[in-house]
C-alpha cells in the first residue's frame, strides 16, 4: 500500500510539489512512469504478428504504398544492430512500414525489437506494438536484446529528428547521438543503415518547438527536449502531438544498406566520431537518392 501510494504521488511531499509545479505535464509524467512496463522480451508475440501481419501490411500498402528495398543486406540470423533515419511525428510510418516488411521477409519467429519512448508504450492505444516487440529505447533494454541475439531497430535521431521541419526532410539529423555506435563496438554487432523517405510529407511540421519544450520543463518531466508544432489533420494546428493525427497518404519508401562490420572497416579500436561521419554520411546519399526518385511530395 505504500509503495502504491508513492508512486501515485499521494504522501509524497516531493511528489505532490512536483505536480503542484508541473502542472498538466507533471500529471503527464505521472502517467507515463505508472503505465510503461518493465521490458520483457517476452511480450513480442508470434502468433500475434501472424495473424494481424496480413491485414496490417495490406492496409499499410494501399495508405504508405510501403516499399522496403535492401533486406537481403540484413544478416539472416544473429543479433544486428539496425540504425534508421525517422521521420512523421508521434506516429511513425516508417517504422510500421519497416516493421512488417521485416517480419514478412525474415518470418514472425525472427526476434525482432524496435526501441520507442516511453509516452508510445504509455499511450493505451498503442499497447499493441509490444506484442510486436516494441520496448522502451534505454541501453540497458537495446543490450538485453542484443545478448538474446535479436536484430534491434534504433532511431539515434529520436524526438528531435522526428519532428523537424518538412523543408528538412530529406536530412538525416541524430543531432550528434553517438551512443549506438558505442553500443555496438561493446555489443560487437554489425550495424545495417536503415534509410526511410515519405514519412515527414504525411504532415506539414513546422518547428520542433524546443523553446517551448524547455519553457515547459519538458526534459526534467517527460524527457522531451521538444514541443512540436505541426499542421496536421484533424486539428489544423496540432501542438505536442501527443494524441497523435491521421497521416497524408505520403508514399513510404525504406531501403536497408550493407552492414557496417565496424571492427573489420575501423579497426579493433574504431574511433567513434570517425563511424558515426561515415554512418551519417551513407546514409545522407542514400537518403538524396532516394528523394531525387520522387516527383511530389505525398504521391512520391
Amino acid at each position: 500500500m505504500t509503495a502504491t501510494a508513492s508512486r501515485n504521488g499521494h504522501g509524497d511531499p516531493e511528489a505532490v510539489r512536483e505536480a503542484a509545479s508541473g502542472g498538466i505535464f507533471g500529471a503527464l509524467k505521472r502517467f507515463a512512469s505508472g503505465h510503461v512496463p518493465v521490458a520483457d522480451l517476452d511480450e513480442r508475440d508470434p502468433d500475434y504478428i501472424r495473424e494481424t501481419l496480413p491485414r496490417l501490411w495490406l492496409l499499410s500498402s494501399l495508405w504508405f504504398r510501403g516499399e522496403v528495398r535492401g533486406l537481403g543486406n540484413v544478416p539472416e540470423d544473429g543479433p544486428v544492430l539496425l540504425v534508421g533515419n525517422h521521420s512523421g511525428g508521434n506516429l511513425t510510418p516508417d517504422t510500421t512500414v519497416f516493421t512488417l516488411a521485416f517480419s514478412t521477409y525474415f518470418g514472425v519467429e525472427r526476434t525482432f525489437h524496435q526501441l520507442a519512448h516511453n509516452l508510445v508504450l504509455a499511450h493505451p492505444a498503442l499497447s499493441f506494438l509490444r506484442k510486436y516487440g516494441t520496448v522502451a529505447a534505454s541501453m540497458e533494454n537495446a543490450k538485453r536484446a542484443l545478448d538474446a541475439g535479436a536484430a534491434v531497430l534504433v532511431y539515434p535521431g529520436g524526438d528531435y529528428e522526428v519532428h523537424r521541419p518538412s523543408w528538412e526532410r530529406n536530412r538525416v539529423d541524430f543531432g550528434g547521438r553517438k551512443g549506438f555506435i558505442r553500443l555496438a563496438i561493446e555489443q560487437d554487432v554489425p550495424i545495417v543503415p536503415v534509410v526511410g523517405i515519405g514519412g515527414q510529407e504525411t504532415a506539414l511540421f513546422l518547428s520542433r518547438g524546443e523553446h517551448l519544450a524547455s519553457a515547459f520543463r519538458l526534459d526534467r518531466l517527460l524527457r522531451l527536449k521538444v514541443l512540436p508544432l505541426s499542421i496536421a489533420i484533424p486539428w489544423g494546428l496540432n501542438v505536442g502531438d501527443l494524441l497523435g493525427h491521421i497521416p497524408l497518404p505520403a508514399k513510404i519508401t525504406v531501403e536497408a544498406l550493407p552492414p557496417i562490420h565496424l571492427r573489420e572497416e575501423f579497426g579493433p579500436e574504431p574511433d567513434v566520431d570517425e563511424v558515426y561521419e561515415h554512418v551519417v554520411r551513407v546514409m545522407q546519399e542514400t537518403l538524396e537518392a532516394l528523394a531525387a526518385e520522387r516527383r511530389f511530395p505525398v504521391i512520391g
